[in-house]
């Protein structure tokens, strides 16, 4: 599992509307990468609405929030609708399957899919921040603010 001060590897994904999202393109921000089991489940369905919820204070902190789960980008994209989410990437690490997830060390293969996790990375591709929640709990929204506004 990737540790706190590890420089992180670059990776891929497309989002929900297909669009590719490089993480090094990212830069002058920290990156909060909330990976979450599966769509269209209740814990993660509260766990991206709650990304979407805080878009403009993760600006105001000079943080980029992206969901990420092995579900498809056909799959993203109905989800995202159905949850009204429309300042969010969630990205789709279905091919290779949870190759992102097994890059920082969260992939259940037992499973299928990644811990629920959230990740801080700051903008020299430093882990800052990384915790792994039970897989029924909801991460609190306010601890991340908290460490991000910890982090100016």
């Amino acid at each position: 599992m990737v540790k706190t001060g590890n420089k992180v590897k670059d990776f891929t994904l497309s989002d929900q509307d297909g669009k590719k999202m490089r993480l090094f393109d990212i830069t002058e921000k920290r990156v909060l990468l909330s990976f979450h089991p599966l769509a269209w489940t209740p814990v993660c369905a509260d766990q991206m609405k709650s990304l979407e919820k805080n878009h403009g204070r993760f600006e105001k902190l000079g943080t980029v929030a992206l969901g990420i789960s092995v579900d498809t980008v056909p799959s993203k994209k109905a989800w995202a609708k159905e949850l009204g989410i429309k300042n969010t990437r969630l990205l789709s690490d279905f091919w290779q399957h949870g190759e992102v997830a097994k890059l920082f060390g969260i992939f259940r293969e037992k499973e299928g899919f990644s811990e629920r996790a959230n990740i801080i990375i700051d903008e020299k591709q430093q882990v800052v921040f990384m915790k792994v929640y039970p897989i029924a709990q909801l991460p609190d929204i306010e601890e991340i603010i908290k460490i991000l506004e910890g982090l100016k």
